[in-house]
């Protein structure tokens, strides 16, 4: 939304009673214009569409209308007609041509604005449709646009990765998206779980429904239920009928992140709602029957949480269907570069300034790097050096001072002592479970109880230390 400051004709403007316009919510975008055709508000369900059809606010706010299609005029213009007649012009169907001679399609209603008896403005209430060359542009452009009346930001085309584990993780997302499954999402913060829970959805057959995504630990236990379930009015003081997250994801994809921060009584109440697939409100008596897919996301490994008594075993068994472990950026530094690039490119056109090149030294540095942020930590890392650069060049001086010094620990002999003996436990221990294993016959419940461990806990070091 574009607004150019003119509080009269705005004024006027917002007592128009639009819900007494027939059709109105056929319509998606608002201009309007004061009585000389210079426009003032300016309002496009898509912005990034207007750019890539060289429309773009700056060329339009503040000028007259006319301006902004290479055809127009005063004789021609429906919004000119309409402040010249002051009489409404109802669902009119245009064709224009823009300054780079793109055809954009129009329906529109337009309505004069008057005040005092005289005419003070137009508002024109419009859709706009685009002829296949122009769908192809706006779609290489921005290919997440189709989906954000889904309430998401991304595709599977948004996981740029030349790393190998990544890649076996993109033919998952394809594979995993053609079910119902629940999907469980296990990565350290800021590896991209978001990013993977959308781009299943977006690749699913719920993709028109809603993703509505919650996470958890910002939920306080004694709202928990009215959030998930909604309430029903005067089940408690000052409640009102509301709807939850559940009905919201109704149809759609419901995503629990950071799902172990729950208490282990919500997450039996979570449980249940999961497998009976009815929800009641607070308050309510009766049951509603959803229709969901559930996925769910930890920052910590699902075996330790259970081992820890903070995650409920069933409720992983039911949200851990398919599991999916995303790899931290330390061991995906092959990625580096491309990512670095992806993100320039993803500033150069948001802050509106040009890097062309990043110095090798930088690369150096980055690759040496441990990152505990991960692949948000880089893109935070790129955003900083734009704030501090003074050429089209990044240079080590344009990065965080904790990058540019930073220094492998494992380098030091102190350190060196400690990995050997981090080896010599693994190693040991590696031992002990394959001893019970083989003295319990590969029976895993038996070796866990020799071992003082829970299965689950088992196999996560059997995975670990890859025991065949």
């Amino acid at each position: 939304m574009v607004m150019k400051n003119n509080k009269n004709l705005l004024r006027v403007f917002e007592n128009i009673d639009t819900d007494s316009i027939r059709g109105l919510g056929d319509y998606e975008n608002i201009t309007v214009v004061d009585k000389n055709g210079i426009v003032v508000f300016y309002d496009y369900a898509d912005i990034n569409q207007m750019e890539l059809l060289s429309i773009p606010p700056e060329k339009v706010i503040g000028n007259k209308i006319t301006e902004a299609w290479a055809e127009l005029d005063d004789n021609n213009s429906t919004l000119m007609t309409v402040l010249r007649t002051g009489k409404p012009i109802l669902n009119n169907k245009q064709i224009h041509k823009t300054k780079k001679d793109r055809t954009v399609y129009t329906y529109n209603s337009i309505f004069p604005i008057i005040a005092d008896g005289e005419v003070v403005g137009a508002v024109e209430f419009s859709r706009y449709y685009f002829n296949k060359e122009d769908i192809k542009l706006i779609e290489n452009n921005s290919p997440h646009r189709m989906f954000r009346k889904n309430n998401t930001a991304y595709t599977i085309d948004n996981i740029q990765s030349n790393n190998k584990t990544m890649i076996n993780i993109k033919e998952r997302i394809h594979r995993t998206s053609k079910t119902d499954s629940p999907v469980l999402i296990y990565g350290e913060t800021g590896t991209g779980k978001e990013l993977i829970a959308q781009s299943i959805h977006n690749l699913s057959s719920r993709y028109r429904k809603q993703y509505v995504s919650v996470n958890c630990s910002a939920i306080p236990a004694t709202l928990f239920e009215s959030l998930m379930f909604g309430t029903v009015k005067g089940s408690f003081t000052g409640s009102d009928n509301t709807t939850g997250l559940f009905e919201e994801a109704n149809g759609g994809t419901l995503f629990l992140d950071e799902i172990n921060s729950l208490d282990i009584v919500l997450q039996s109440k979570l449980l249940k709602a999961i497998e009976e697939k009815m929800i009641r409100k607070v308050g309510g008596n009766k049951y509603i029957p959803i229709d969901i897919r559930v996925m769910a996301a930890t920052n910590e490994e699902p075996e330790i949480l259970i081992e820890e008594g903070r995650l409920r075993e069933d409720l992983f068994y039911r949200i851990g269907v398919v599991q999916i472990d995303l790899p931290p950026l330390r061991e995906r530094k092959d990625d580096i570069s491309l990512l670095v690039d992806n993100f320039i490119k993803f500033y150069n056109k948001k802050m509106n300034v040009s890097i062309t090149e990043t110095d090798k030294e930088v690369f150096d540095k980055l690759y040496e790097y441990n990152w505990p942020g991960n692949v948000r930590e880089l893109k935070n890392v790129i955003e900083s050096a734009y704030n501090n650069v003074t050429s089209s060049v990044i240079t080590l001086e344009d990065i965080p001072r904790r990058i540019r010094f930073y220094k492998d620990k494992s380098s030091t002999n102190e350190d060196i002592t400690d990995n050997r003996l981090n080896i010599m436990v693994d190693e040991y221990e590696k031992q002990l479970i394959m001893k019970e294993l083989a003295k319990s016959g590969n029976k895993k419940i038996e070796a866990a109880r020799n071992l003082g461990i829970s299965k689950q806990l088992l196999n996560f070091k059997i995975n670990k230390y890859n025991i065949g």
